[in-house]
């Protein structure tokens, strides 16, 4: 049976509506963590400029591809079985990476392990877009994250709500620039970073 995901369903929209603008110029989407493949499909089919490049780990991955058969999308392609911990990512040219609903699902280390790849990825002027909740400054911006990284602790200590600012200094120091925050509904945000030239350095 094709998975689904209720909250893709409610939050695609809202989504589409902030990264649409952001990707206009952008040919080539790597999307971590595709989860379902219901985000791709809908991305992919609003936004037919991109070519879409779906990945998970290996036990999403038949799941993503029912979406993708039943789409017939031709810019959005077959899954990547990826895991953020690999020394070999996929040989691609990217110049944008999506994420939703991933960090705080993620080990600390994966966090960590992420942005350095997003140096070595990501093309110069490349931007990342990181949709979900977060921490500000140590501090809950709402009483349902903060129920939430209760449930996410109990299933997975390693795992929980992630400090914006701790995330932030990851990107820094992986050559990001913060270009927006985005207030989005359901308490999450999402974060826009892009990759400075070479002569920015």
């Amino acid at each position: 049976m094709k998975p689904f995901s209720e909250s893709c369903e409610q939050n695609k929209d809202v989504i589409l509506q902030v990264i649409k603008p952001l990707l206009e110029t952008h040919k080539h989407l790597l999307e971590i963590g595709s989860g379902t493949g219901q985000h791709a499909v809908y991305f992919g089919q609003a936004l037919p400029h991109l070519q879409w490049q779906t990945s998970d780990r290996k036990e999403a991955l038949s799941g993503i591809q029912m979406w993708l058969d039943e789409s017939g999308l031709n810019n959005v392609h077959p899954p990547l079985a990826l895991d953020v911990k690999q020394s070999d990512w996929p040989d691609l040219e990217i110049d944008a990476v999506f994420m939703a609903n991933t960090l705080h699902i993620m080990s600390w280390d994966e966090v960590q392990a992420l942005f350095k790849q997003m140096a070595l990825i990501l093309q110069d002027n490349g931007i990342l877009l990181i949709y979900g909740p977060f921490n500000y400054h140590g501090q809950y911006t709402s009483e349902s994250n903060k129920n939430f990284d209760g449930w996410l602790k109990s299933r997975d200590p390693k795992s929980g709500v992630r400090d914006f600012e701790a995330v932030n200094q990851l990107a820094q120091e992986s050559g990001l620039q913060l270009q927006d925050d985005y207030k989005m509904p359901a308490n999450n945000r999402i974060l826009y970073w892009q990759k400075k030239t070479s002569s920015d350095d």
